[in-house]
């Protein structure tokens, strides 16, 4: 266990199992992210695309923490970030719940229901998927089109456990074509870290990201510069941290560790 002894620049804090569980901030949080937002660059970040930004932002004030959508950054943004450089007005056939559709299609992207004319298949968590849509996914790639996933997450932390995420939904689409992605733009992806960058507005060497999965939080951060602090109150236990090779630059119980001891607070 290893807290930070100054303050960074820039913060950028997951969401799931790391500043709220279900629908109660965890502890530490409130406290915490109001004195770091008093002093430093804060915003969210989440590989779930289950809700729009606005959402995230209205769901973390409703808790007590008042967030603009622009302090919040999803796997959605790097998407549209990959698509607007990789797959400019692409029609798309999209794996993927209302809220990531109606940001696809707002985004001036053409969003359909059959496999005709696909150019990209957008695969993404999704509590509705079915062998219907599985079907015209195999349809649209083995007639040529491209396979994009928002994030590579087996399992979201729920309450309750856990509900299967988006990579169960891409191994059936990778499976039955035998076509991998080309891009799975979500954490720990470059297209990620390139996007939460850009919105933080500090350097990765000043910015310290904050999150509980070592193989998405702590290795984006790692890979692109960033200071990594893994808090173990989501999907990583004490063994486990010990157990990987993925090193974080400080383990901390809940959020309250962030804090050093001898800064002055409000």
């Amino acid at each position: 266990m290893r807290a930070p002894d100054r303050i960074f620049g820039g913060y950028v804090f997951d969401l799931d199992g790391t500043v709220y569980l279900g629908d109660e901030l965890l502890p530490g949080a409130a406290e915490t992210l109001a004195e770091l937002k008093r002093l430093s660059r804060v915003v969210y970040l989440t590989n779930k695309p289950l809700e729009t930004p606005a959402d995230y932002a209205a769901k973390l004030t409703r808790l007590g923490l008042e967030t603009s959508p622009e302090e919040v950054v999803s796997s959605t943004d790097a998407l549209l970030r990959y698509l607007e450089a990789h797959a400019p007005g692409a029609r798309l056939f999209v794996i993927g719940e209302y809220p990531l559709l109606s940001l696809l299609r707002a985004a001036g992207y053409p969003v359909v229901d059959e496999a005709e004319g696909v150019e990209v298949v957008v695969v993404s968590f999704d509590r509705t998927f079915d062998y219907r849509k599985l079907r015209v996914a195999f349809d649209a790639v083995r007639a040529g089109a491209r396979i994009v996933a928002t994030n590579p997450d087996a399992y979201c932390p729920t309450a309750n456990g856990g509900l299967p995420d988006c990579a169960a939904m891409l191994a059936a689409v990778e499976a039955c074509t035998g076509v991998l992605a080309e891009a799975i733009v979500g954490k720990p992806s470059e297209h990620m870290a390139a996007t939460l960058l850009d919105r933080l507005g500090v350097s990765a060497q000043d910015a310290l990201l904050v999150g509980d999965r070592l193989a998405t939080d702590v290795r984006m951060a790692k890979r692109t510069g960033m200071h990594a602090a893994l808090v173990l109150t989501g999907a990583t236990g004490p063994e486990e941290a010990l157990k990987s090779s993925e090193e974080p630059d400080y383990v901390i119980g809940s959020l309250r560790e962030l804090l050093p001891e001898n800064i002055e607070r409000s």
